[in-house]
């Protein structure tokens, strides 16, 4: 999956500020959830671990497709 990646021209800074951004977008739907939605702090706290689950995933693929490149060198 990742040599897939690497040849469809994802590169790990894609993948690296891609998880930086999930950080961000992850405080900023909790904070508009808890503004926004009638539902109260625990749907907002959904939606910010909701996203807030992508980073990890996004930072590893990140690594992963760091390796590919440097073993394409």
């Amino acid at each position: 999956m990742i040599k897939m990646l690497s040849h469809a021209g994802v590169t790990s800074e894609m993948a690296f500020t891609a998880g930086t951004a999930s950080i961000g977008l992850s405080f900023a739907t909790w904070l508009l959830s808890l503004k926004k939605e009638p539902a109260g702090i625990d749907r907002a706290d959904r939606w910010g671990i909701f996203i807030g689950h992508w980073a990890p995933t996004l930072f590893a693929l990140g690594v992963a497709l760091r390796l590919e490149e440097s073993s394409q060198v």
